[in-house]
């Protein structure tokens, strides 16, 4: 868990205030208590890289899905991709995105935001970019750097829900 107790309060304010602003269908699955997690729940069992599906829009308005290694830090989905990827394009362009993260049928993670990018080409790095690089560094044994021209992004959420049970969900979580 990298999330300071102000970022877990945020995302919990943000979890909350998605899940009361969404369609009564989506409340009647996603029931508050029952099948939500709270913040620190959530940051507990998504530990790790997390395959995510991302979707992003064409110039034609012409939605596109695909997927991603995702890393949850400090509140955020990080990510990476090619920048000849074709999801790089629509993201310089139309940085809206939506990211599903699910584990079977027992976890689910839904994100609608906006997508920035950590390590543009010739412009400044995020000030979050050198601890971003150092987690991907442990995570994979190496620097992501070194399979060839890569962006990092980091989804800003605007809408966030988790569907899950948290007895079930928690029962094997190793806590640090």
């Amino acid at each position: 868990m990298y999330e300071t107790d102000s970022e877990l309060d945020e995302l919990e304010a943000l979890l909350d205030a998605s899940l009361s602003r969404s369609t009564t269908h989506l409340r009647s699955i996603i029931v508050p208590g029952e099948r939500t997690l709270t913040a620190r729940q959530l940051v507990d069992v998504i530990t790790g890289m997390c395959v995510l599906a991302i979707s992003t829009v064409t110039a034609k308005s012409e939605p596109r899905i695909s997927a991603v290694d995702g890393h949850f830090l400090h509140g955020h989905w990080v990510f990476g991709t090619s920048r000849s990827a074709a999801k790089t394009r629509h993201l310089e362009t139309r940085p809206a995105v939506s990211v599903a993260y699910l584990r079977g049928e027992e976890l689910g993670v839904f994100t609608h935001g906006v997508a920035e990018v950590l390590n543009p080409v010739g412009g400044p790095e995020a000030s979050e970019w050198p601890s971003v690089l150092e987690h991907l560094i442990k995570h994979y044994g190496q620097s992501p750097l070194n399979w060839g021209d890569v962006a990092y992004y980091r989804v800003r959420p605007e809408w966030m829900v988790s569907y899950g049970e948290p007895g079930k969900l928690l029962a094997n979580v190793q806590r640090g």
